[in-house]
């Protein structure tokens, strides 16, 4: 499965670019929950021309499942009030049913960041958030259940979930996944600029070493919803075609673990592009996390490349996972990274 972000099309990467004869799902993101606790397009300016091109990405590949992703980061403030009581979740699960059968989309996935504990400080979270969002599900799947009936078809529903451990505490990952098709892990994300010192963005396993901060990673994060019940065949774990590039990095340990003065994301074709084939960069390998870094003597840059999204479609198989989810595809738009999980999938 791989994101499509609306806003790509700004800079120039359409729908119709997408390599769709190498995806099963497609995510678009993002809708948004307006006051009415009713989805709605999450950029009306753009939107409604990404998804007139939906047609013409079926033609390419028959099978292409095409989802509307609700949220992230940015706009998750409602999903509490939506989610409070029957009659929000009723008004919410039928205008998702609406929206869905409108323009076209095979399901829908809710990127709710977070139930109970806040991504902005600015959205809305109650302690009953959790048990809340089992039953949002479980309305979810009993409407689009009854449209599907009246539609002759079956409608999706999957969400995306954190990594962290705080999300396991948060959500009841053995009473959701009846409802759900898949769960995404956004297994990215464990380490960045907000944190003290250097570190890996996606680790697949947890480095062995002494760490100052947080030892955490993408196994670390499917042990957690596995053994609390959720299971493996539904998870689907995030792979990033982005990283972070820590400037002011101290000149030690090839700059893993050492203080920095600031930090930003940046995405694989410009590390690519800009900084993979400069003289000065050099790439190491951690060999237990299996995810690359390049430095050069004060610049720091966690991603991911080819070798170590070969090593997580090898992950996926051997833990009979679900699948590989791409947060997102423009982020590599020759799909190389993208050709090679296909490739390790298949």
């Amino acid at each position: 499965m791989g994101y499509y972000a609306g806003w790509a099309a700004y800079s120039g990467y359409k729908p119709e670019q997408v390599q769709v004869s190498r995806l099963t799902h497609m995510n678009y993101a993002f809708a948004v929950i307006g006051d009415d606790l009713k989805i709605k397009m999450g950029d009306s300016a753009v939107d409604p021309k990404n998804f007139a091109a939906f047609p013409k990405l079926r033609e390419k590949n028959s099978k292409l499942r095409i989802l509307i992703s609700i949220g992230g980061w940015n706009d998750s403030g409602k999903f509490s009030d939506a989610a409070l009581n029957e009659k929000n979740r009723t008004i919410f699960a039928e205008s998702v049913a609406a929206f869905i059968k409108q323009y076209g989309f095979d399901g829908v996935d809710l990127d709710w960041e977070y139930p109970v504990k806040r991504g902005l400080s600015s959205n809305t979270t109650r302690p009953e958030d959790k048990q809340n969002f089992t039953l949002l599900l479980k309305k979810l799947r009993e409407v689009l259940d009854k449209q599907g009936q009246q539609d002759g078809r079956y409608y999706w529903l999957t969400i995306a979930g954190a990594a962290g451990s705080f999300y396991g505490q948060n959500v009841a990952l053995s009473q959701i996944h009846p409802y759900l098709d898949y769960a995404v892990i956004m297994t990215y994300d464990i380490h960045g600029p907000w944190d003290s010192v250097t570190d890996f963005n996606a680790p697949l396993y947890t480095p062995s070493e002494t760490s100052p901060q947080l030892k955490w990673s993408a196994d670390s994060a499917v042990k957690m919803y596995t053994g609390a019940g959720f299971p493996a065949s539904k998870l689907v774990l995030g792979i990033p075609f982005y990283g972070y590039m820590f400037s002011g990095a101290s000149n030690a340990g090839n700059g893993l673990y050492q203080p920095f003065t600031s930090g930003k994301s940046i995405t694989y074709d410009s590390i690519m592009a800009n900084y993979s084939t400069k003289s000065d960069y050099i790439r190491h390998y951690h060999t237990t996390a299996q995810v690359p870094w390049l430095f050069n003597g004060s610049t720091f840059i966690s991603y991911d490349d080819s070798q170590s999204v070969a090593a997580k479609a090898s992950y996926i198989k051997s833990k009979k996972l679900g699948g590989a989810a791409i947060w997102e595809l423009s982020q590599n738009k020759d799909g190389t990274l993208l050709g090679t999980i296909f490739n390790g999938l298949r």
